[in-house]
Order: C-alpha cells, then structure tokens, then sequence
C-alpha cells in the first residue's frame, strides 16, 4: 500500500485535508494576541520609557512560567488519544487574543456605561469586578467551544476532551491577562509588586481559569457525546457553573484572606472533580479498547497481547521504546501510528453504540486499519528479526508482527461486522466498496 495522509485519517478527514479554517482562525487569534502584547508595550514604554519596557518584558517572562508549567500537566489527562495539536493551538490562541479583546472591551464599557453610574465608584468597582467581568470573561472563553462543538464534533469523545480544549482557552487567556496585571503591579510596587502578584496569580492559583472554563468544556462534552435534549442545555449549564466559580473567586476579596481561602478551597474540590472525571474517562476508553478490538484479532492486527498493551500507559511507553531500539525512530513512529489507530477504531466504535458517530462508519474504519497495516509494514520493512517484543511472550503472539495482506485483513473486519455491527448499535455497518483495497 502506498504511504497514508495519517494526521487525515486520525482526525477523521480525506487524505490530503487540511484545513484553512483552523490555519485563518489561528492568524487572526494570533494578531489580536499581538495586538494586546503590543498595547501593553506602547503602554510600558509611555508610562515609565526605558523602565517600562524592562517591566513589560518581565511580565511576558513571568507570564509564561505558569504556562510552561500547567499544558504539560493538563495535557497529561489525555494521553491515550491525544487531540489534535492544530485544535490545541488554536484554543490557545483564542485565549491569549480574541477572548481577551473581548474582555477588554466589554468590561470596560459594562463598568463605565451600567456599573458606576448605577452603583457608584466604590461599589461599581467591585459589582465589575464580581458580576460583570465573570460573565464576559467566561463567554468570550465559551465561545470557541461552541464553534469546536459545531465545526469539531468528532474531536471530543469524552469529558475530559472538553475540559483540555477549555483549559488550553484559559490558559491563554490567563497569560495575556497576567502580563498585564504583573505590569501593572510593577507601575505600582516595583518589582516586589510584580513577584507578589505573580506568586498570587502564578503559582498559588495558577488553576483559576482552567477550573473555571472546563465546566463549559464538560457541558460541550456531554453535548457531543449524547443525544436527546438535555445535551441542548448542557453547554448553558456549563456555563453557569463557571460564570458562578469566577464571581466567587473574585468576589472572595471582598471578604480578606478568609474569604480567599474558602474560594480556594472550593477550587481544589472542583480539581479533584475533574481529576475523577479524567480518570472515569481514562477507563471508559480502556474498556472500549477491550470490548471492541477483540473481534478485530481475526485480521491479524491485533492479538489479546495487543490490547493488553494496547490498554495501559506503561504497556505503550515500554512498546515504543521497544519499537525505537528495534527500528529506529521510524520505528517509534510506526508503533506510535499503530497505538493511535487502534485507539480510534475503539472511540469510532463507542460513539457509533452512542448514536453520535458521523455518517461513513465503514470507509472510517476501513481507513484506520489500513493505517493501522502500513504502520505495522513500515516497521517491518526497518528490521528483519525483532526481538521478541515487551508485551507478548513470542513475536507470533503480536499483531503487530505478522505479516499478512491487507486484502485479508479488510475481508476479516467486515466478517466480523457482518456478524455483530457496531457493538451496541443492534445494527449491521453499512457495507460497499471503500477504495482502500486499491492501494494495495
């Protein structure tokens, strides 16, 4: 068979896809970001010349350390069926650009045109900061995720994709948001200003805006991943539930450092939550690995070895290492296409058992496996006698080392469909010609 597009098939799309939507929204994200970063440049500079623009370049510096730090820990939930890294940029960039222009703008003109003028200074002040900015701050962030609801359906499988996708928006969001809080502190204080603020907001809460948004990202989710009515209003819900955690955050001031530390503590109960969700996810993926790659192992791609391994962090790690000292990095690579693929086969089963999965079920899985096939093949074209692997006793015990026609392996999978459909469906896959077999 002839080389695949993989990213095309592992995101669901034609060989050969790519899409200038995403590339055109990750532009226009990534000026407005400039465009903030820029303002506040222009504005360190008039404000305090040379000084302020050693202030402003601080506050970039200390605005990415807590970014540096909580990606890698967020992205960490997901590691069975990673999301795309176009989608996670461009969630990121929304964040850090347009939802902060938004922000900006809208909080501004709530505190100048409603909330002074009804409360006065004082109180206009903090109904702003309690009120007015929760509520637009969480729907200039909750917007991006109904687009990937409406455009990206099929990237979020589980809550816990929701809550990636609404963290990676926070994230850059608290990134333009601290630059300009920290470079404000420095106008104030100095530069003791500037490191208690960045202690406060970057390593005591750095959390505070992914926890907040990832109830819209759950809310997102359960749209996605059910049907019936209630999914209509769970995007809502979501949303309120975050509006709520970020007038209690930053309504808590009003109450001194107690009042700051009940939010806090509410705070990590919620990241407690979600680490529990993550976890319930993580298994519901396992068990799709083990309910729906077994009829598959007529093919030949998969041994009970295989979705041992296939099913387990440590297995994976241990068989791309293994893969890597067998073949090289070509090796790892094979082996990793090979995980990923068979990952979706499983989560393209699941959401065809939940009545979510988009029309093509057949030339879907049929492109799957056909990668699924190459990749095994590329690896086996790099080495002529594999040790035997990590996962399995011999090398015949594995899937991944038998060398077999793909002609073979596609008549298996629709066998195997004929006979049970797509699990839970109670329904035969629709069958007809898919065109893999031509690149043989």
């Amino acid at each position: 068979m002839p080389a695949l597009d993989t990213k095309a098939i592992l995101q669901g799309h034609k060989p050969g896809y790519r899409s200038t939507a995403i590339g055109a929204g990750i532009a226009v994200c990534v000026l407005c970001a400039l465009g903030i970063l820029g303002y506040l440049l222009w504005a360190g500079l008039d404000t305090g010349g040379v000084a302020g623009g050693f202030g402003f370049l601080l506050s970039v510096v200390a605005a990415t350390i807590p970014v540096a730090i909580v990606i890698p820990l967020i992205l960490l939930l997901d590691r069975l069926e990673p999301e795309p890294g176009s989608m996670l940029v461009f969630a990121f960039v929304w964040g850090a650009g347009v939802a902060v222009v938004l922000s900006l703008l809208l909080n501004t003109v709530g505190m100048e045109l409603y909330a002074v003028p009804v409360f006065g200074p004082d109180v206009g002040v903090v109904f702003s900061t309690a009120v007015i900015a929760p509520v637009v701050e969480e729907s200039a962030k909750g917007l991006v995720l109904l687009i990937l609801l409406w455009r990206r359906r099929q990237e979020i499988d589980d809550y816990t994709d929701g809550v990636i996708y609404a963290a990676m928006v926070a994230i850059g969001f608290a990134f333009s948001e601290n630059v300009l809080y920290f470079l404000s502190s420095f106008f104030e204080q100095g530069l003791f200003g500037l490191a208690f603020t960045f202690v406060l907001r970057g390593l005591i809460a750095p959390f505070g805006h992914p926890l907040y948004t990832a109830m819209i990202g759950i809310g997102v989710a359960y749209a996605a991943i059910n049907r019936g009515k209630p999914r209509l209003l769970a995007p809502v819900a979501g949303w309120v539930g975050a509006v709520l955690l970020h007038a209690i955050w930053n309504g808590s001031v009003i109450f001194g450092w107690l009042g700051l530390g009940v939010a806090y503590l509410l705070l990590f109960f919620v990241l407690i939550a979600i680490i529990v969700i993550a976890v319930q996810d993580r298994r519901r993926q396992v068990g799709a690995i083990a309910s729906y790659l077994p009829p598959y192992i007529p093919t030949g791609l998969v041994t009970p070895a295989d979705i041992r391994m296939l099913s387990s962090m440590d297995g994976r790690r241990a068989a791309r290492g293994w893969a890597q000292r067998n073949a090289g990095q070509r090796g790892r690579r094979a082996m990793k296409d090979y995980q990923l693929a068979a990952t979706e086969l499983a989560l393209l089963h699941q959401r065809q058992a939940r009545g979510v999965a988009r029309p093509g079920f057949d030339e879907r899985r049929d492109a799957l496996l056909a990668l699924m096939h190459v990749a095994r093949d590329a690896f086996l074209g790099r080495t002529a006698e594999p040790m035997p692997p990590v996962w399995a006793p011999r090398a015949t015990d594995s899937g991944f080392l038998r060398r077999s026609e793909f002609a073979h392996v596609i008549t298996q999978a629709r066998a195997a469909g004929e006979v049970q459909g797509p699990k839970g469906s109670g329904e035969r896959p629709p069958q007809g010609p898919q065109g893999w077999e031509q690149g043989r």
